[in-house]
């Protein structure tokens, strides 16, 4: 691991981080993949590297005239012969249900995707009658699961997920919960910083693995959560303290309301806290969750591992020095009195400090959307050059914090190669679940 001094250990853009982060031998062949919300492709680099076939790809920007990431997507996947659609996934599976059209046959089916309010309304064709707009994702992937029944399912998302909506904690997560249950899924989940695992970001999601056909009398849901699990053996973890594993009850923690409409107005209703920790299986509509920590010995690296040479970044990522004051204003601690717009309310604005610099010996802070762009911000990395120069990070610096070989988003402005950055995954995380989802498919046969 390099240290604090190490800036630059990469040497041009042209380095790439698999020298860091090397891809394991490649798997068996791990079968065929459908994804979904695909980005700039985080999720099938990743797969593929480790042995699966990607034979349909979807990615849609409803609020862009410039599918920028669809467009980056193209460009590596584009001669491979999948199917890659930049559509409305919802359009494409309308036509599916009609008949018009068909999505491959798969083994997994992956996604990121936003994390959304996913109330029910009311119960409509395949359950995805909704309260507004906002939780339409989830249920296209709810659709494309009752159409093709994959034997696996491999999902991202944002960690507040666990405990949203503020006003009914961990109800969404319920809902979701519930409804692949219905389908007949097995379904485990971990919340994954990254950094716990040797990569050079504080990146924290939550990991979602479902398998189809698993007999739930065969294994306890803690054997599966601490031992046995897909992610329990992709991402190892023991019980905080280092319990004894044998000291865990076997009896489920609670069980999930079958009825949809009754989860979406009533759960989170009895406590201000989700009820989900930080990892979880539910077998059936049994549900065992707990607090674990990352069991991880192997090297790992710092934002200082993957930085350029400060004589290959270019001019414009250096922050001028009468912006200086700004940057150290906006991410200092804060106690001011300030009046609400909107009110004319007076109040009292806290806000904590974060490092300025970042520091280089360290993994990297987690990379927003608003990464990108000349302004002074309180969230965007900003570090300190050997020549005491101060600078953002580069488009290459981003791809590489996230695991992407270096000039993966080229043909994009900066900005927007951050944004999507922003919006990608840590590659190398899903080359560690793709691994044992591969194991898995060639040992365990899914009943049709």
């Amino acid at each position: 691991m390099q240290t604090a001094g190490a800036i630059g250990v990469l040497d041009s853009p042209s380095s790439t981080p698999d020298a860091l982060f090397p891809p394991e031998p490649v798997a068996p062949h791990g079968g065929c993949v459908v994804e979904l919300f695909a980005g700039v492709g985080g999720f099938r680099l990743g797969l593929e590297r480790v042995g699966w076939n990607v034979v349909f790809g979807n990615q849609w920007e409803p609020s862009t005239r410039v599918q920028h990431a669809f467009d980056c997507y193209d460009r590596h996947f584009g001669d491979s012969g999948s199917e890659d659609v930049n559509e409305d996934i919802a359009l494409v599976l309308d036509a599916v249900e009609r008949g018009e059209r068909e999505i491959p046959q798969h083994d997994l089916l992956v996604g990121g995707f936003p994390c959304q309010d996913y109330s029910v309304a009311k119960l409509l064709h395949q359950a995805h009658g909704l309260q507004g707009k906002k939780g339409v994702l989830w249920w296209q992937i709810h659709r494309l699961l009752t159409i093709s029944r994959p034997p696996f399912v491999f999902l991202e998302n944002v960690d507040r997920l666990l405990k949203s909506p503020a006003t009914q904690r961990g109800r969404d997560f319920a809902i979701m919960l519930t409804s692949l249950s219905q389908l007949g899924y097995v379904v485990e989940w971990r919340v994954v910083n990254a950094a716990d695992y040797g990569y050079p970001q504080r990146r924290r999601r939550v990991f979602i693995v479902a398998r189809r056909g698993l007999d739930g009398d065969l294994l306890r849901g803690a054997d599966m959560l601490y031992k046995e699990g897909i992610l329990a053996r992709a991402l190892p973890v023991v019980p905080p303290d280092h319990e004894p594993l044998f000291d865990l009850p076997a009896s489920p923690d609670r069980f999930l309301d079958d009825d949809l409409v009754r989860t979406s107005d009533t759960f989170g209703l009895e406590s201000d806290r989700s009820p989900f920790h930080n990892s979880g299986v539910v077998i059936g509509r049994a549900v065992w969750t707990r607090q674990v920590l990352a069991d991880f010995g192997g090297p790992k690296t710092v934002l200082g591992d993957i930085l350029l040479k400060e004589s290959h970044v270019p001019d414009e990522f250096f922050i001028p020095e009468e912006q200086l004051k700004a940057w150290r204003y906006l991410k200092g601690a804060k106690r001011e009195d300030r009046v609400h717009k909107a009110s004319g309310t007076q109040y009292c604005y806290n806000e904590g400090p974060l490092p300025f610099p970042d520091p280089v010996d360290r993994p990297a802070r987690t990379v927003l959307t608003a990464e990108g762009g000349v302004s002074p911000s309180r969230f965007k990395h900003v570090v300190q050059t050997p020549s005491g120069r101060f600078r953002r990070l580069t488009p290459v610096e981003l791809e590489r914090i996230n695991g992407f070989p270096d000039g993966w988003t080229e043909g994009m402005t900066p900005g927007k190669r951050a944004f999507c950055m922003g919006n990608a995954l840590v590659v190398g995380l899903v080359e560690r679940v793709g691994r044992v989802l591969a194991e898995e498919l060639a040992r365990v046969t899914i009943p049709a």
